[in-house]
């Protein structure tokens, strides 16, 4: 099967998780994705979990890129960017916005060298604006968009924010930019012309926040209790989701109480909100004389939505993930390591991770022979630091 993105050329000037998962993305399509690192690495080189010095943090974001190792500070190393650059149909970068132009290397500058080039700049706020040049990582933009109160609120009794562990705002915000960078191109095939695709961290956030977006216009009173969380079971909890009229008549009939679909409490949707927390008690009534797995092959056999609280260790070793192939090995230094392919399947195309993670500076060399650099010129970049 072919990838549907086999003669496109991406140069990835991107760190840590946002920016390298755009680009990963794309090279998971199929594209030949450049990484252009310094010599000392990106942040993730050095994030564990290592096996021989080789993290497979690092790797899974970067699988199937090539590494060209280059100091832009370096006039040497811009010039060799621009060579590329005029090649090159895709540029991700997510440094703080005006870095780039310090490098010589803003869009204006490298439009005019490929106006076909389509440059995806991310950032914490946006490029322009009175917030544009604010230093931003996820847990930060989580803070500022509203997540982090919007998700307390759901705590009953709690008054302190979540400690932050999973960086919503990166994954998030990379596939923004991936799904805007492939709007770009279909627009390209249209026009023939590339353009810049400015990408907020904030604003990814906030899309998140569907419902509170507009509450935050039309105020609705909070209900008593949350409609979705835990439901007690004799051994531990199970996540129902019980979002429509017939998830609820289906969890009804699952506890035997086809009385709640009559009861005024809970007939209609505005009642069950105003009264969630009776319902659940009576729910509970039922749940805990059953374990978590009796209580889960009864919702499942009625059709309602539910799931038992799984690890991700436990998650991974679902049957529907080996069915789907939705994991990946990737090879790297350290040897082998698995990862989650794109949660899409296409039934004409390969977009599954490629196999690979590079060494830092491991196609440099190579890299700068294509472009058109002498092995005289190559053995200059290096020897003067420009490359490595």
């Amino acid at each position: 099967m072919t990838r549907p993105f086999a003669n496109l050329r991406v140069l990835d000037f991107a760190t840590t998780i946002a920016g390298p998962y755009c680009a990963r993305l794309l090279a998971d399509g199929g594209a030949e994705v450049i990484k252009i690192e310094s010599a000392e690495g990106e942040l993730m080189l050095n994030r564990p979990p290592y096996r021989n010095g080789a993290s497979t943090a690092y790797g899974q974001l970067n699988a199937g890129k090539r590494s060209l190792v280059l100091d832009l500070k370096n006039p040497a190393s811009v010039d060799v960017v621009k060579k590329l650059v005029a090649k090159a149909d895709i540029l991700v970068e997510n440094f703080r916005p005006g870095v780039m132009k310090r490098f010589g290397l803003s869009y204006d500058v490298l439009a005019a060298i490929n106006p076909e080039l389509i440059y995806t700049a991310i950032s914490g706020y946006g490029q322009t604006g009175p917030s544009a040049g604010l230093a931003a990582y996820a847990p930060a933009v989580h803070a500022s968009a509203g997540f982090d109160l919007t998700h307390l609120s759901f705590q009953a009794g709690r008054t302190r924010p979540d400690n932050c562990g999973i960086y919503v705002a990166d994954i998030l915000t990379g596939t923004y930019a991936y799904g805007a960078t492939v709007t770009a191109l279909v627009q390209r095939g249209v026009t023939g012309r590339g353009q810049m695709v400015d990408v907020s961290m904030l604003e990814s956030m906030l899309a998140l926040t569907l419902g509170e977006v507009q509450a935050a216009q039309f105020p609705v009173p909070p209900p008593g209790r949350p409609m979705f969380g835990p439901v007690a079971t004799s051994d531990g909890f199970i996540m129902p989701a019980i979002a429509s009229e017939r998830s609820f008549q289906n969890v009804a009939a699952a506890a035997g109480r086809p009385d709640w679909v009559a009861d005024p409490r809970f007939a209609l949707f505005a009642d069950r909100r105003d009264n969630w927390g009776h319902f659940v008690d009576e729910l509970e009534a039922w749940s805990t004389k059953l374990t978590t797995a009796e209580v889960e092959a009864a919702l499942n056999a009625a059709g309602v939505p539910c799931s038992v609280y799984r690890t991700v260790a436990e998650a991974l070793q679902d049957p529907q993930l080996v069915h789907r192939g939705a994991l990946a090995t990737v090879n790297d230094a350290g040897g082998s390591f698995k990862v989650m392919n794109p949660p899409y399947r296409l039934s004409d195309a390969d977009t599954s991770v490629q196999g690979f993670a590079s060494a830092l500076g491991e196609h440099s060399r190579e890299v700068l022979a294509e472009a058109g650099f002498s092995p005289a010129e190559i053995d200059t970049l290096i020897s003067t630091g420009a490359a490595a």
